[in-house]
């Protein structure tokens, strides 16, 4: 296969597919070393160590910040953004404003485990359950407009701790990425009056060579434009702008395909470090019929280079149809 260029249809991004590239030393070379740690703060019976929890799923039975949790919700203790009363704003050449929000982390189960994976699909459920309490929550609060949910897995995946977690940024602006999707899902249903993710399911549905997984509610696939090698997407069928709109009901099937993407990704390179992103509408976004929630899914392989920095445009040398083939098959 020749090196393409390829646009990504929501955004109008460019990427390079250059899979002659493929057998370059150093691609999939596994994540950094990490030491040991010695104590976790996140395991079971260690609940003092991290502060009070904003929220947790745990038996009936059982009280707030003691054991008994299956997921739980703390304030981070190194946040990259905190509420504050007094909100500034400086407009000109040099424009900042206050960094107004809210930076929380989803402890993931309350033994020590480093691979979502490894956990049942209902437990996984469960932490997706917990992602939308917090979503319903802050979106309560009028100063907050927009909510980042993300996971780091591994060092270089940027992982702090090995314990499985996420994080949730919420803040008072929408980010520039956000605005990227959400005005180019806007362009597309101007143009043509149809969601840009329902056409393009449709057309991957109906090509079968990206599609890896594909449930009654949600499909996972390599997008046709990936940035990086196995960087896969899950898209729901129902047109839904928010991830906290979701019916609760389909939480266990998400669980479902969320650890099956994982289990794919772990087999096929070796356990990675990777990162996912829960891409939402912002809070009070009124059921756009444009946009879509969806989950991106990337696997930190390569290093970024210097035209990728210089240029804006990555190189991914291993192309999504040969990806979703390899991903299908474990």
């Amino acid at each position: 296969m020749e090196s393409e260029f390829r646009q990504d249809p929501v955004t109008g991004r460019q990427v390079i597919i250059a899979p002659a590239r493929d057998d370059r030393p150093h691609d999939f070379a596994g994540d950094l070393p990490r030491v040991n740690e010695t104590f976790d703060p996140f395991l079971e019976g260690h609940e003092e160590t991290t502060g009070p929890e904003v929220f947790a799923i745990r038996d009936q039975d059982s009280s707030p910040n003691t054991k008994g949790w299956r997921v739980r919700v703390v304030n981070n203790k190194y946040p990259a953004i905190t509420p504050s009363d007094d909100i500034k704003s400086v407009a000109g050449l040099f424009a900042r404003s206050t960094g107004f929000g809210v930076h929380e982390v989803i402890v993931e189960c309350p033994h020590f485990e480093t691979n979502l994976s490894r956990l049942s699909a209902n437990h996984i459920g469960d932490v997706l359950l917990a992602y939308q309490q917090r979503l319903e929550t802050h979106q309560q609060n009028p100063k907050l407009k927009h909510a980042s949910l993300f996971k780091n897995k591994g060092a270089l995946g940027g992982a702090s701790l090995d314990h499985a977690h996420s994080q949730l940024i919420v803040t008072s602006e929408v980010t520039e990425n956000v605005r990227l999707e959400l005005d180019g899902a806007r362009a597309y249903f101007e143009q043509h009056q149809r969601s840009v993710f329902g056409d393009i399911i449709h057309a991957e549905l109906g090509s079968a060579e990206r599609i890896v997984q594909d449930s009654e509610n949600f499909v996972l696939l390599c997008p046709f434009a990936s940035r990086f090698a196995y960087e896969m997407v899950i898209i729901p069928k129902q047109q839904i702008c928010q991830f906290e709109q979701t019916e609760k009901d389909k939480l266990p099937e998400l669980g479902e395909i969320l650890k099956s993407a994982l289990q794919k990704l772990e087999t096929v390179l070796h356990d990675p470090p990777y990162n996912y992103i829960v891409h939402t509408a912002p809070f009070h976004s009124c059921d756009l019929p444009d946009f879509r929630w969806h989950i991106e899914l990337f696997p930190r392989t390569t290093l970024i280079g210097g035209f990728e920095w210089s240029s804006g445009c990555i190189i991914n040398s291993v192309s999504p149809e040969a990806a979703a083939q390899q991903l299908r098959d474990n």
